[in-house]
C-alpha cells in the first residue's frame, strides 16, 4: 500500500451505554483497527472523536461527536476520516449514503479500515439512493433559482428597474450583439434576411464564440437581435 503521509481523524461509535468505557472490547477493537490501517497506509491520526451510546441509525445531526469532528475539520487541514467499518459509521444504508455525500461535498474523504471500497459501492440500492439524493439536490437548486427569479420580477415591477440577475448578451458581449444585428439587417438588393443559424456560423467564422468556445445557438442569436419575430423551424 502506498505511503501518503497525510493527517486523518478517527471516528468511533458505540450503540449502547453498556458498550462504552475504557475496559470495553469494542472501543479497543475500533481504535486498534483504525490505528493499524492508518499506519499501513501512511496516515497520522491527529485526533479521535467518539459518539457514545449513539445508534447507527441516528442521523448525523444528532451525533455530538460527529458534529465536533466537523468543527475541528473546518479549523485545520485534516480532510480524511477513518472508521473501523462502514457499519460503525452508520448501520442504515440511507444514512450512510447521506453522510458520505455530505462529507464528499465538503471535500472530506471517508475510509473504512476493513474495506477501502465500502463507500464506493455500486450496488443497485446504493445507486438508487445516490440518484434520489441527486434529484433532491437538483430540485432544491431549481426551487432556489425560481424563488430568486420571482423576487427579482416583483422588485422590477415595483421599481421599474432591472435588478441583479443573469446579464443579457448586450451587457456581457456588446460587440457580438452589434455584429449580429448588422448581419440580421435586410439585404438592400432583395430584402431578405440571414437566418439565425447562418448568423451563428458567420459569427463563429469571425471568432465570436461562447465562453465554452462553441458557436452561439440560433436561439441565442435571436435573443441578441431582440425584437425580431420568433424563431421558425426553417431558421
Amino acid at each position: 500500500m502506498s505511503q501518503r503521509n497525510e493527517k486523518a481523524f478517527a471516528y468511533l461509535r458505540a450503540s449502547s451505554a453498556a458498550s462504552v468505557g475504557p475496559d470495553k472490547a469494542g472501543d479497543h477493537r475500533q481504535r486498534e483497527a483504525v490505528e493499524a490501517f492508518a499506519k499501513s497506509a501512511g496516515y497520522t491520526i491527529e485526533g479521535e472523536f467518539y459518539d457514545a451510546a449513539v445508534s447507527g441509525g441516528d442521523s448525523f445531526e444528532a451525533r455530538p461527536g460527529f458534529a465536533e469532528m466537523l468543527q475541528a475539520i473546518a479549523g485545520n487541514g485534516v480532510r480524511t476520516i477513518i472508521v473501523e467499518t462502514a457499519n460503525l459509521f452508520a448501520r442504515d444504508l440511507m444514512i450512510q449514503e447521506v453522510g458520505f455525500a455530505r462529507l464528499k461535498e465538503l471535500g472530506i474523504e471517508l475510509i473504512a479500515a476493513d474495506n477501502l471500497n465500502a463507500f464506493v459501492d455500486d450496488g443497485p440500492t446504493s445507486k438508487l439512493i445516490r440518484q434520489v439524493l441527486g434529484a433532491v439536490a437538483e430540485f432544491d437548486k431549481s426551487t432556489i433559482v425560481a424563488k430568486l427569479l420571482q423576487a427579482r420580477q416583483r422588485k422590477r415591477r415595483a421599481t421599474g428597474k432591472k435588478v441583479e440577475g443573469r446579464k443579457s448578451h448586450l451587457e456581457r458581449r456588446p460587440e457580438v450583439v452589434r455584429v449580429a444585428k448588422r448581419l440580421r439587417r435586410a439585404s438592400p438588393l432583395n430584402g431578405k434576411r440571414r437566418s439565425f443559424r447562418k448568423i451563428s456560423k458567420e459569427l463563429a467564422a469571425m471568432g465570436h464564440l461562447t465562453s465554452r468556445g462553441t458557436p452561439f445557438s440560433a436561439s441565442a442569436v435571436r435573443v441578441m437581435v431582440a425584437g425580431e419575430a420568433p424563431l421558425k423551424a426553417s431558421e
